[in-house]
Parts: C-alpha cells; structure tokens; sequence
C-alpha cells in the first residue's frame, strides 16, 4: 500500500527539483492543464511558466496529501483517484472531495477521510 503511493508521489515530483510537476500531477489525476490550473487559482500559462508558484505548489501538495488520506482508505490508486474526483459526500452537500480542495477545505476532506477510516460510516 505505502509502497504503491510512494510510486505514485515519485512520479509528480519535476525532476532535478523537490517540487511537484503540474503535468505530472495532472496525468495522475487524469484532469486536464486548464483544471489544474483554475483548481490551483492561477492562469494556466502558470503551470508551464512558473512552476515554482507557491500558490501552485501549495495546490499540488494539498491534492497529494488528499490523495495520501485517500489511499489509506483505498490502497489501489485508481479507485482512491476515482473517490476524490466523483464521489458526492453527503456530509459535504454531496460535492466532491477534489471540490472541497479547490474551496481551500483541504483539512475538511482529510478529517472526512480519516474519520472514515476510523470507522465511522457516514
């Protein structure tokens, strides 16, 4: 389980740098360039341009970490990428946790998916 994140976490890191690659988190993700980028806040040259944004960066690492919470739920990172993007939460007015993240509510989807895989079902 930890080994297959620990695969997919390599795989965004922009090489020769210890930040994350917008393309390579987006191919993870399977979202396309314009998403990321109105995800994140930011223009989507922004993605290619200036990489090294903090306020992109900070979006990459808020959508691993989510993808970190996800797979202690779900080992296969598929599914757990699935369950980020489409499942509606009815805690959450049944959005989305990668809508919670693009609302700055990243610490909301962390605490639902450790709750969940607390044992609590709801």
């Amino acid at each position: 389980m930890v080994a297959l994140f620990a695969d997919v976490l390599e795989s965004t890191r922009e090489p020769g740098t210890s930040r994350f690659s917008a393309s390579g988190v987006a191919h993870i993700l399977g979202l396309q360039q314009q998403d990321l980028a109105e995800l994140a806040g930011v223009h989507r040259n922004t993605l290619r341009t200036h990489p090294e944004s903090p306020r992109l960066q900070s979006a990459l690492r808020d959508l691993m970490r989510v993808l970190s919470a996800a797979t202690a739920i779900q080992p296969d990172p598929p599914r757990a990428i699935f369950l980020i993007k489409n499942e509606p939460l009815a805690a959450f007015r049944h959005q989305t946790l990668l809508q919670l993240v693009q609302q700055g509510r990243t610490e909301d989807a962390i605490d639902y998916l450790e709750s969940i895989r607390a044992g609590f079902v709801g």
